[in-house]
């Protein structure tokens, strides 16, 4: 369970605006998560609080297949990505690092800028204790709840190899 507040933005938020690509000469988390979003929300970094959520419209995430976005989204303290839909290749990356996302497209429309959201991961329901929604998704079981838990593919396989691995 994670509960956070919504920062919200629209369709079609590409790689380059939730990690402009100037800075990725970097692969460190805290250096990617000093710039999370700044080319569409310049004060994000400085309103976002551990555990809040981005919310957004269509096709999140599309653009590059570079990872430093989902990396950056997590490592800037968001707890969980909801939106309509997800590009297909940052849908991969995000599970990959460990960062659990949300197709819930009544969810992503109906949600606002500020709300305070509950995300029961393990049962598929989001709550919005400051609307009063409540949604339900196909709640993350299986290797997808393994790879979150773990905090990512590498953890997960490392853990699985043995900490000496």
């Amino acid at each position: 369970m994670t509960r956070g507040k919504a920062h919200k933005y629209g369709d079609h938020v590409d790689t380059d605006a939730i990690i402009p690509a100037r800075y990725l000469m970097t692969t460190d988390p805290d250096e990617l998560a000093e710039h999370c979003m700044e080319d569409i929300d310049i004060d994000f970094v400085k309103k976002v609080q551990p555990g809040d959520i981005i919310v957004a419209g269509k096709n999140f995430g599309c653009g590059s297949s570079r990872e430093h976005a989902p990396i950056a989204i997590k490592a800037a303290g968001v707890s969980c990505v909801i939106a309509a839909n997800f590009a297909r290749i940052f849908y991969r990356n995000a599970f990959n690092i460990g960062l659990p996302i949300i197709e819930q497209p009544q969810a992503a429309a109906e949600i606002k800028v500020g709300d305070e959201l509950e995300v029961d991961i393990d049962n598929g329901i989001i709550r919005d204790l400051t609307g009063g929604g409540e949604w339900t998704f196909s709640a993350l079981k299986g290797p997808v709840a393994d790879l979150i838990e773990a905090g990512g593919l590498v953890n997960l396989t490392r853990s699985k190899l043995g900490a000496d691995g």
